[in-house]
């Protein structure tokens, strides 16, 4: 690791590499029972890793409504699947293919975690526990590892924070194109966090319109995508908003927000992460708070708007906050009580 000369910590690509490869093994390891110790298939609170299953060998379930348009996770998984259909042994070579899959987004999304906290926090050292902290929360190994797309999901929202904080414009298209491929909700996740990001940075920005234009065309790739997407996979073109009131399944806002926060599935992710993280949340920068609030908001608006089954904003949940969590609870464990002013200054640069 070396110092740049905006004073950031910078790690050299062979360190990413490596840990990118130790992060890939630990999901691996996590996700190994998928293989041939239970079916995920037929667990009914993962009822949907069926929809992907078929996705991943060429099929498609025309029962499953929208989330047959959830692809990229199952089209990255064919490959391997192909590969482990003669060779896997006792392995179940679909569930090898999504498990391959979601592993290789959850160990990208723990290595920006380490990139993004230590270039933005200046400390090496939290960024590294705060991936593991990510690793072996309740949601990864039950949740991310299991067949689901919500690995896919989650990195993207990360690399959308890593875009915005980076200044890397160009990148906001594509993680557009490739989260809405991944699975619809990314969308409306997206744009309130584009708009929670942009409206705080709005006056310290130096180039608010070339950001504008940049986050505009972001929603307009991603909606493009689903549209294709759906197009492909159904062979007709759908409204999106008929396609968004199609999804609304829930009258009883309040009883299910209720039974949403009751939920032991919401627990097991938040237990001991909730009140390790915030003690620290106040250091981080506002570019992160808000974005992250705003949206963990709209994970609720849609969980109650579409009547989700239990577990379902818990999902949403990690998937929003889980990193910038992991990162704050990390700096209690080492008791790092603050960030310096000077990085706190870099980190809103």
């Amino acid at each position: 690791m070396e110092e740049t000369p905006d004073n950031r910590v910078k790690i050299s690509g062979a360190r990413l590499a490596l840990l990118f490869c130790l992060f890939l093994m630990i999901s691996g390891g996590l996700g190994y029972p998928t293989l041939n110790r239970y079916d995920p298939r037929h667990v009914p609170g993962l009822s949907d890793v069926n929809t992907y299953a078929l996705l991943v060998t060429g099929q498609t379930d025309v029962q499953a409504g929208h989330v047959r348009y959830r692809v990229l996770v199952p089209w990255i998984a064919r490959p391997f699947y192909r590969l482990a259909r003669c060779h896997s042994a006792t392995w179940d070579p679909v569930m090898f293919g999504l498990l391959t899959a979601d592993s290789l987004f959850v160990a990208a999304t723990a290595m920006l975690i380490v990139l993004l906290g230590t270039r933005q926090l200046g400390s090496y050292a939290v960024s590294l526990v705060a991936s593991l902290l990510y690793l072996v929360n309740f949601a990864v190994p039950n949740l991310r590892l299991t067949g689901l797309v919500d690995a896919g999901e989650g990195f993207f929202l990360l690399a959308l924070l890593w875009s915005l904080s980076e200044r890397r414009w160009w990148a906001l298209p594509l993680i557009g194109t490739l989260g809405a491929m991944t699975k619809e909700s990314f969308i409306p996740f997206s744009v309130v966090f584009t708009v929670a990001w942009w409206w705080t940075v709005r006056k310290d920005s130096g180039s608010p319109v070339e950001s504008a234009t940049w986050i505009l065309s972001s929603w307009a790739t991603s909606v493009a995508a689903m549209i294709g997407v759906q197009w492909w996979v159904g062979g007709s073109f759908l409204n999106p908003i008929h396609f968004a009131a199609t999804l609304h399944g829930n009258h009883e806002y309040a009883k299910h927000f209720a039974l949403s926060l009751w939920d032991r599935n919401f627990w097991y992710i938040f237990v001991w992460l909730l009140p390790t993280a915030i003690p620290n949340m106040k250091w981080f920068p506002k570019s992160w708070l808000v974005p992250v609030a705003a949206t963990s908001v709209t994970a609720f608006v849609l969980d109650g708007y579409y009547g989700g089954a239990p577990g379902t904003v818990g999902r949403a949940l990690f998937s929003v906050a889980g990193p910038l969590l992991s990162l704050s609870s990390a700096m209690l464990l080492l008791g790092i009580p603050r960030c310096s002013n000077h990085q706190r200054v870099q980190a809103d640069s």
